[in-house]
């Protein structure tokens, strides 16, 4: 076992967050809708169970971190032209599906979903009601930013279904906030969590973000210790994405002192030992989840799934995102929307599919993400199950690799066996670099310096 500072300097290299197998950035630009309108009707032949995604982009004020596709605006009548055009495309896809399709997952995203106004939230839903047919346990959940959410809100969101609400803290410090131009004092948090829990939204989670300008350990602790007063049900924390080259506003955070890759490995270590001895389940790489919680038993029971909302417990799902810039992953293909308003406008105004970037799935592409995916839920691989379901020699696929499998092995991240691998505590923390041992791309997209680091 080599110690921290070896493992860090020698594992802090970029990689994907694989939420999708290959990541977003090797879906190729559309030529043909027909591809897209062919993978729809083929998937519908036969019923299954669906996630909606919709993205809502808009935001008053823009969080100098933020990686996310967003419109910033305080002119509140640009939702109203917005909802419009999604009501659009929300109508003209669900005419193509399966009318038993049961949606057993919708998810809020942005942006800041309660950027809509109560009455608005409450549209969205009927409207997703009338085309769409919800499961009896749906879950609904929604991202919330307290500095945007009313006491009617919470009633409205309840109305629709909301059974989940995700409320963005990121830190609890004014000079952190400051830094990151989100001013959210605690009282603001604890507020609105009553509020939904009084308006019987009861599942709470929390997403906080470590590696910020001017956290450390002992900082994120006390956040870590604030947040717990709130009692989420998960944690989900998130190491900080640095990509000026892809967010420019990320660069206004370069005058402030950032922790290095040392000191974040650190936080992550402290983060770890604060939750679990406060009751909490380590999930995957980022997520924490109460002992009695769903992720908590999915990941014992093996179930746990991931996509592009992270951790999930409902599987075999396709996902239909809605929106600019949503992606969707319909059985082996993904689609993306376009990720300018006007032009999605322009598209939805046009009786046009809003798609504009697609990847197909080739039988290797399927083996890779299937294994990818549960070596990020399950921390572990049994290659004779592999080779079994495919009908493969999954080492001679993957043999590659195993030089590197076999360092990291030595360098104490994982224990490989005749049959397989199992993740050890400490590669838990260094998953995503696991990971790429068994994606095909990664090689090339290292050295382009397209994804974040891994610490």
């Amino acid at each position: 076992m080599h110690n921290t500072t070896y493992l860090v300097d020698k594992y802090s290299r970029q990689a994907p967050r694989y939420t999708s197998y290959p990541s977003a950035l090797h879906f190729r630009e559309m030529e043909d809708v027909s591809d897209a309108t062919a993978l729809i009707k083929e998937r519908n032949l036969r019923p299954g169970p669906v996630s909606i995604y919709i993205h809502i982009p808009f935001c008053a004020s823009l969080c100098w971190y933020c990686g996310c596709t967003r419109v910033i605006t305080r002119q509140e009548g640009d939702s109203s032209v917005y909802l419009d055009h999604l009501f659009s495309e929300i109508r003209s896809l669900s005419q193509q599906l399966h009318p038993e399709n049961k949606v057993v997952q919708l998810h809020f995203g942005g942006g800041t979903p309660t950027f809509l106004s109560p009455d608005e939230l409450r549209t969205v839903g009927k409207q997703l009601r009338e085309h769409f047919h919800f499961s009896n346990d749906m879950e609904l959940a929604v991202e919330i930013d307290p500095r945007r959410l009313t006491e009617d809100h919470a009633q409205a969101l309840a109305e629709i279904g909301c059974n989940r609400a995700s409320i963005g803290i990121q830190d609890v410090r004014h000079e952190v906030q400051k830094a990151i131009n989100r001013i959210q004092p605690m009282e603001i948090n604890e507020r609105v969590t009553r509020w939904l829990r009084q308006a019987g939204i009861h599942n709470i989670n929390v997403d906080l973000i470590y590696g910020l300008p001017l956290q450390n350990k002992k900082s994120f602790e006390e956040t870590l210790e604030a947040v717990k007063t709130l009692d989420p049900d998960r944690f989900a924390i998130f190491h900080y994405a640095h990509v000026p080259w892809m967010m420019p506003a990320q660069k206004l955070l370069d005058k402030y002192p950032m922790p290095d890759s040392y000191e974040k490995f650190s936080m992550l270590e402290m983060t770890i030992a604060n939750l679990t001895r406060s009751g909490y389940e380590y999930i995957g790489m980022d997520h924490f989840a109460k002992n009695d919680d769903e992720l908590s038993v999915a990941r014992h029971n093996g179930t746990l799934q991931r996509n592009f909302q992270g951790y999930s417990t409902r599987p075999d799902t396709d996902i239909y995102g809605f929106g600019m810039s949503s992606i969707s992953q319909i059985g082996d293909g993904y689609l993306q929307s376009v990720k300018e308003l006007d032009t999605y406008y322009e598209r939805i105004s046009g009786s046009r599919m809003p798609y504009f970037k697609e990847y197909y799935l080739t039988e290797d592409d399927r083996i890779r993400r299937k294994t990818i995916m549960k070596l990020m839920c399950n921390l572990e691989l049994d290659f004779s199950e592999i080779s079994t379901e495919w009908d493969i020699d999954a080492k001679s696929r993957f043999s590659d690799n195993f030089d590197r499998l076999q360092e990291m092995a030595d360098d104490g991240l994982v224990i490989l066996h005749e049959d397989g691998l199992k993740v050890t505590d400490t590669g838990r923390m260094f998953l995503r670099n696991i990971a790429t041992a068994f994606d095909a791309y990664y090689a090339s997209s290292e050295k382009k310096g397209r994804y974040s680091k891994t610490v």
